[in-house]
């Protein structure tokens, strides 16, 4: 066998392997929890950022300079009946990566009824927030056009949040990710709600917004085998490559 066919041998198994780690996936918006990272510049003391802060196509909203934007890329718009949901500094500020990791920085808090509305220039494939403290009746939604795609609300993410005691009274705190599986999830506008007009507020900070009119990937398997899976392929070519040299050999050998 020619070392060409064992190329080919081995790119269809590579080929293989890569539609076996990418099959399954589900059509809908997901969401994971994780502790988040320090700032860009190893910043504790301002919450908790996205791990994919650094991924190209991603921009971060840190509210740090007092109030949302209203132009740009990610246009935030409220509907603030009740009149205190604000871009605001204090002690519920969703906290950083560690319990001990107080926020000190400006984050958007929703309160009482009411909504924050985020329309996009473009479309996204991820969405994330410090998210904390989760309180009853925080809601998300995620919408192409006027289509409601997906909804979230506290019964979803709360159970796999850790609390954060000593600074959010025992409520769950965490960095949040939302992210799109299929095109069809792909999202442009997104509104952020505290449903309940009896008390508990809705606090986020560090929105990271991903570019996207696809999957999101950031967190995928590796598409490719690991190295030992590779060298043992290259292992059974070779073997292959013994075995017809030596049937060559033999032949010759036989004929005279």
């Amino acid at each position: 066998m020619s070392f060409k066919k064992i190329a080919c041998i081995a790119a269809l198994s590579l080929s293989a392997i890569s539609s076996f780690i990418y099959a399954g996936s589900a059509q809908a918006i997901s969401f994971k929890m994780t502790t988040g990272i320090a700032g860009p510049n190893g910043e504790t003391n301002q919450g908790a950022f996205s791990e994919f802060t650094k991924l190209p196509g991603t921009t971060t909203i840190n509210f740090n300079d007092g109030k949302v934007p209203t132009t740009g890329f990610a246009k935030y718009s409220f509907e603030n009946t009740s009149g205190t949901s604000s871009v605001r500094s204090d002690v519920w500020a969703p906290p950083g990566v560690k319990d001990t990791d107080i926020n000190k920085s400006s984050y958007l808090a929703v309160f009482n009824g009411d909504k924050v509305t985020i329309n996009l220039d473009g479309y996204l494939n991820y969405f994330g927030i410090d998210w904390g403290a989760i309180s009853a009746n925080n809601t998300f939604s995620f919408y192409n056009g006027n289509t409601l795609i997906k909804t979230f609300t506290t019964a979803d993410v709360n159970p796999v949040a850790p609390t954060h005691g000593s600074q959010q009274n025992g409520e769950g705190s965490g960095y949040v990710h939302f992210y799109s599986n299929s095109t069809n999830d792909i999202f442009n506008k997104i509104v952020i709600s505290q449903t309940s007009t009896n008390g508990g507020g809705f606090e986020s900070d560090n929105h990271s917004f991903h570019s996207g009119t696809d999957r999101f990937t950031g967190f995928d398997p590796k598409a490719v085998p690991e190295p030992s899976v590779i060298l043992g392929m290259l292992t059974v070519g070779g073997m292959f490559l013994r075995k017809r040299k030596n049937e060559k050999l033999q032949s010759v050998s036989q004929s005279h």
